[in-house]
């Protein structure tokens, strides 16, 4: 899973490239790319129809939103003031951040983002 969210990374530069992580029991299952809505390499926004039938497939699998994922271009892998803030409507799934600002050494963590307060995960994307 990884890999493929590097890619999608690498793929969507210079824009953030997004998507969703679907899992069972605390295990990542499935992969769900997603178009930016805000197509920028400065923020991202997981487009509103792809957003829908994500959690709509989630459901049908028996799934968990296990975690959100998304690409910084130009810098590392912690989440800025903006991700903070939008982590405010989603306080349970995993944030997970791939930087692709080094291509030849992509760059990829996992957090805990809870009214406010970030706090780094130990996470196997495999």
């Amino acid at each position: 899973m990884a890999d493929q969210i590097v890619a999608q990374a690498r793929d969507e530069a210079p824009n953030e490239c997004c998507g969703m992580i679907g899992g069972r029991d605390g295990e990542a299952t499935s992969l769900y790319p997603a178009r930016n809505a805000d197509a920028s390499p400065l923020r991202y926004t997981v487009d509103p129809q792809d957003q829908f039938r994500i959690m709509e497939q989630i459901d049908e699998r028996d799934e968990e939103l296990a975690a959100i994922y998304h690409s910084h271009t130009a810098s590392p892998a912690e989440p800025s003031q903006t991700d903070i803030n939008l982590a405010r409507g989603w306080p349970d799934p995993l944030y997970v951040i791939v930087s692709v600002a080094d291509p030849d050494s992509p760059q990829l963590r996992a957090f805990r983002i809870t009214e406010g307060a970030v706090e780094e995960a130990d996470i196997d994307v495999g």
